[in-house]
């Protein structure tokens, strides 16, 4: 009787496995074309053949966005994972199917730098997923458009084309791009419209864009630059003063680069230049009313007209505020009298001054308080060569400190008054171009403790304060002359700055011992000698020659009233000698 052997399960297994190793390695891997069998729910029943069907969810038959559009019957291509699944089943992917088909024509578009289309279905970080017939794709959100787009929702479950970047089948990975199909489209719309565009043409455009240099308006195509500068002639700060995105206007062409197909763009163009005859409307001298637009550091600039500003220095601001930031003295939007100072028609300038367009405080004070009058004022600030005295009009007058008392000077008469100490002075000096007003405080003393002479003025060895004297020099001195009244009387001493009124006068060294000259007694130091004075001799002189003879604003020059007053004084001496 023959022996039954039956296979192991080791055995049984191998043979099982050699069964369906063909029917594997058939299917596995690979794309199949199957049967719709039946729809249960959500899924759709597949038959490609082999021993059971598969079953694919309906949504991988579904374009991103719609419904799937399927029924018992259609045949299929479906992509076949394992031929068997534990329970059973086989294991079919619509997905897979469609990405490995879409791969394959993708290569091909890739290879040849064809466009492909496909539709943005999702957003991930620094992007969105894009659905190219099966493959999914990245999209930078750099290549979404040309410019930044805020929204995106409009451009999604939207079939459009697409240029392929980059792509790895093994790693799975594409990179597509929008802005590249927009920048060529744009490219060739640009090129033609271009060579229908001239300079100087005018064409109207939408603002599309508005930057802090200008605005971008679309001609129909193609952006020019309408350039901040170019939007009118008023100042315009930003743009978006004037301009609003969406915006319809009308522009001219001022340059066309057809090499870099950049266009300017101008607006203030087609208004008419508020410059032209500006000399004749605004001449040197006149006074105008203005409104400040801007101000900065060295300055503020004043619109006399929409399109024609000036620019106040700051240095023709104020008449007594020196070195103070032109804000503090006006502001944005404030009205002001101006007057025009130079006027440069074709560089477009003018330039304006603030304080010449009110009157002068020198001029009102030395009008008012001529040289010899008195004053009273507070000690504003003490240095190391006198004391600054606040007066009205809001100007300051300088006490040397060799005129705040009498033999006396220094720190010693520094210290004789504070900062904030209200004091009376006389005027020394007033010069109106170098807005300098000299004070002195010990000329309203009685000389020093001298006594009084004739009609109240203090004297001293025969001489009195106001008297003029011959004197002799002593001695010649850096500071000044040792003098002597006559050639036995009182000795003094006449400072380097009153040696005369001119800077060029006030040299010691032109004077030599026993030279004899007239000088004015001006008062008296606390030892009692009295001090003289050329300048106040010569600045007396002329004031009385001026009383005497005439004004100079009857018409008679300084020369010709000097001139009479000298010619009746050599008069009287030859009469005297006779």
């Amino acid at each position: 009787m023959a022996t039954t052997t039956f296979p192991s399960r080791d055995d049984f297994a191998a043979l099982l496995n050699e069964s369906l190793g063909g029917e594997n390695e058939a299917f596995e891997g690979k794309v199949v074309k199957g049967t719709v069998t039946g729809i249960e729910n959500d899924l759709a029943v597949i038959d490609v053949g082999l021993k059971s069907e598969g079953r694919v969810p309906l949504r991988e038959f579904a374009a991103p966005g719609q419904k799937a559009d399927l029924k018992v019957g259609d045949e299929v291509e479906v992509y076949v994972d394992r031929v068997e699944n534990s329970a059973g089943e086989a294991m079919l992917s619509r997905d897979r199917a469609r990405r490995e088909a879409a791969w394959d024509k993708l290569e091909k578009e890739f290879e040849a730098g064809n466009r492909v289309e496909g539709v943005i279905f999702g957003r991930v970080k620094g992007g969105f997923t894009v659905d190219l017939g099966g493959a999914v794709a990245f999209l930078p959100g750099s290549q979404v458009d040309i410019r930044p787009v805020r929204d995106v929702q409009p451009l999604m479950d939207l079939p459009q084309p697409f240029q392929i970047l980059k792509m790895d089948r093994r790693r799975g990975n594409i990179v597509v791009s929008r802005r590249a199909i927009l920048e060529e489209t744009r490219a060739e719309q640009r090129s033609g419209l271009i060579q229908s565009l001239a300079e100087g043409q005018v064409i109207e455009g939408v603002v599309k864009n508005i930057t802090d240099y200008g605005a971008f308006v679309d001609l129909g195509g193609i952006d020019g630059l309408l350039h901040v500068t170019d939007v009118s002639y008023k100042r315009v700060n930003h743009p978006s003063e004037v301009l609003n995105i969406g915006d319809t206007v009308k522009v001219q062409i001022i340059r066309i680069n057809k090499d870099t197909q950049r266009i300017s763009l101008g607006m203030k163009q087609l208004e008419s230049d508020p410059w032209e005859g500006a000399a004749a409307k605004y001449p040197i001298d006149g006074t105008f009313r203005g409104r400040v637009t801007n101000i900065t550091e060295y300055g503020a600039f004043v619109e006399l007209e929409p399109g024609i500003e000036g620019l106040v220095h700051v240095s023709e601001m104020s008449w007594t505020k020196k070195n103070v930031h032109p804000g503090k003295i006006v502001s944005t939007s404030q009205e002001v009298d101006v007057k025009v100072l130079e006027v440069d028609q074709e560089k477009r300038r003018i330039s304006l001054g603030l304080k010449q367009a009110q009157s002068n405080p020198w001029e009102a004070f030395a009008a008012a308080h001529p040289v010899g009058s008195v004053v009273e004022g507070e000690v504003k600030n003490a240095t190391e060569f006198g004391l600054f005295v606040g007066l009205e009009g809001d100007v300051d007058g300088m006490v040397h400190m060799s005129d705040i008392a009498w033999g006396v000077s220094g720190e010693e008469a520094l210290a004789l008054h504070h900062k904030g100490e209200t004091v009376t002075a006389q005027v020394l000096d007033v010069d109106v171009e170098k807005e300098r007003i000299s004070l002195g405080i010990k000329q309203l003393e009685n000389g020093g403790g001298a006594s009084a002479g004739a009609g109240g003025a203090p004297s001293v060895g025969g001489v009195k304060k106001g008297e003029v004297v011959t004197v002799v020099v002593r001695a010649v001195q850096d500071a000044g002359l040792d003098v002597q009244v006559g050639d036995d009387g009182v000795s003094g001493f006449l400072k380097r700055g009153d040696l005369g009124r001119d800077r060029d006068e006030q040299r010691p060294e032109r004077f030599q011992v026993g030279q004899k000259f007239d000088a004015m007694v001006t008062g008296f130091d606390r030892s009692k000698k009295p001090n003289f004075s050329i300048k106040a001799m010569q600045i007396a002189e002329e004031k009385q020659a001026v009383a005497q003879y005439g004004s100079s604003d009857s018409g008679a020059s300084l020369g010709d009233i000097l001139g009479a007053a000298l010619k009746e004084a050599q008069a009287g001496k030859t009469s005297k000698k006779k």
